[in-house]
């Protein structure tokens, strides 16, 4: 599942515009079809098979649809955690309970997002939860992904660190977004999985 791609030494802010420059091209079919995929092989995660609690998110723009599993996931009866933007970029939780629970919220100079509608849980809610799925632009051979650059998956990636919590962490994206190297700073952390329309890459466990 490797592909070459805008790897390499040039900064994290190069290749977001790049990846983002892809997905801009993408139609609403595509993004569409690549979220069913990507659902199906995601389900056959074992992880996701044995999870109870998974943390996911909701996608936007060009981001692989995620709805698709979002909704298998609930069928499962698994419980699904999704994140509310705070305004230090820090993320608290709420409880995805199916399409009617999402309000979409517009933050100050970001793109409008789609959030739980009921409880919030506390930041800290995200320790419970077996699975993370984690949105990203990219990710390497060696599991290192390439965020958007807001960083607040990094401090949910601290808040687990910090709490001794060992869930699996998961990226999902698409099929020329696993690259041979994206750049990465002493705070990154690698993630155990990409998940893409075609199938799932490991990678070796931190």
């Amino acid at each position: 599942m490797e592909h070459d791609g805008p790897t390499g030494d040039r900064d994290k802010r190069v290749l977001r515009r790049e990846f983002l420059g892809v997905r801009n091209r993408l139609t609403a079919a595509d993004i569409g079809e690549a979220g069913r995929e990507l659902a199906r092989r995601a389900l056959e995660l074992p992880e996701l098979a044995a999870g109870r609690t998974v943390a996911a998110y909701v996608s936007v723009g060009g981001e692989p649809a995620t709805l698709p599993l979002l909704e298998a996931l609930r069928a499962r009866g698994v419980r699904v955690l999704l994140p509310a933007l705070l305004p230090d970029n820090d993320l608290d939780w709420g409880e995805y309970t199916g399409p009617d629970s999402l309000e979409q919220i517009r933050h100050s100079g970001k793109m409008a997002l789609f959030e739980p509608s009921g409880a919030r849980l506390g930041p800290d809610a995200v320790t419970a939860a077996d699975v993370v799925l984690l949105p990203g632009l990219a990710v390497d051979a060696r599991g290192m992904r390439l965020g958007r650059g807001g960083g607040s998956y990094d401090r949910v990636l601290a808040r687990l660190e910090r709490a001794g919590a060992r869930p699996r962490l998961v990226v999902l994206l698409y099929d020329t977004e696993v690259v041979a190297r994206v750049p990465a700073e002493a705070h990154d952390r690698p993630v155990h999985a990409v998940v893409t329309p075609s199938g799932v890459r490991r990678f070796p466990l931190p």
